[in-house]
């Protein structure tokens, strides 16, 4: 089978198309014909980070975790799903896992679900990580109707999601952008779009929250942003964040009595624990999809398999709308 492979760890022109041997099933996994993948932040920083992170596959490796295709062949341990099936997960691209840039993938059958009828296969390969990240971070933040969401990056991958499933759970939705196509995004999709370039945290939460705060921020920027998301949180509030690797002070946290949530969603993965936790929530996703309330934004340049170098390139840039996504 055909595979975009890297020999090297660095630039985006490591890629390199091979012919490779096409994975046989074993027990508990199904044999995936891959029809899309799409491109995450994490794909790009182990493509040039290497082994310094240390989810980083051994060389030469298929990268590429999300992916929506068809079933081709099931372990016979394996009852869930059966060939012909339109499916979708993340399932691979990391560690000893080969990836989905590639014509077939192996996938533990725990990682996926049954593809949203409602949404084509491109539209489905952008759901998985930024989908099970950002429900699982306002899973553990408590979310509930009629309470006051702060979306940081509301028209990122993992944002956009984000702040539709904190309307589908009946949250008052607000979101933070930088530019007037981010901020347009971000009102199209059902929040109160927030320019943090002119307005301050104080100034959005005075106006929004009567200067008492936000009941739960969802942090898809981090990093330093998360003094922002700690100025902004009300009184015992949640904080979910992708992004926690640096020092930060704690002491606004630690006086208005806040929970901060880091959400990691390769664990299962990478650790093979609780993994079919992934696969439940991607069910629910598919639901909420096909309810008509959650709906990935794919952007406009999308690529074929031959393309990797360039979709990495593409989502880099700061450019892209919504997920990039590669038609293998």
């Amino acid at each position: 089978m055909k595979a975009m492979i890297i020999n090297a760890y660095g630039d985006s022109d490591v890629f390199a198309l091979a012919d490779v041997a096409k994975p046989v099933v074993k027990p508990g996994h199904v044999l995936i014909k891959v029809a899309a993948t799409s491109v995450n932040t994490v794909d790009t920083m182990i493509r040039q980070m290497g082994k310094e992170l240390p989810l980083s596959p051994d060389l030469p490796a298929v990268l590429g975790m999300d992916f929506a295709g068809t079933v081709e062949a099931v372990a016979d341990d394996v009852t869930t799903f059966s060939v012909g099936d339109e499916v979708y997960g993340c399932a691979g691209g990391l560690a000893d896992i080969p990836g989905a840039l590639a014509e077939y993938m192996l996938a533990d059958a725990k990682l996926i679900a049954f593809k949203p009828k409602s949404l084509s296969m491109q539209e489905a390969a952008a759901i998985p990580l930024v989908g099970i990240t950002a429900y699982e971070g306002l899973m553990r933040a408590g979310i509930s109707k009629g309470q006051k969401v702060l979306v940081h990056g509301g028209s990122g991958g993992v944002g956009h999601i984000a702040l539709q499933l904190a309307n589908y759970f009946g949250a008052d939705v607000y979101s933070t952008g930088g530019g007037d196509k981010q901020l347009d995004l971000i009102k199209q999709l059902g929040a109160t779009a927030i320019n943090y370039r002119t307005e301050s945290v104080a100034d959005y939460v005075a106006s929004y929250t009567d200067g008492a705060g936000f009941d739960v921020v969802f942090d898809s920027v981090g990093g330093a942003n998360l003094t922002n998301s700690f100025d902004a949180a009300a009184l015992n509030a949640h904080v979910a964040t992708t992004v926690s690797m640096l020092e930060v002070d704690l002491n606004t946290a630690h006086f208005k009595g806040l929970s901060l949530h880091v959400v990691f969603m390769l664990i299962p993965m990478l650790y093979n624990h609780k993994r079919e936790e992934h696969g439940d929530i991607l069910t629910t996703l598919a639901e909420i999809a096909d309810a008509g309330k959650l709906k990935p934004i794919v952007d406009s340049e999308q690529y074929s398999l031959e393309d990797a170098g360039k979709a990495h390139d593409r989502l880099n840039s700061g450019q892209a709308l919504g997920k990039v996504v590669i038609n293998v």
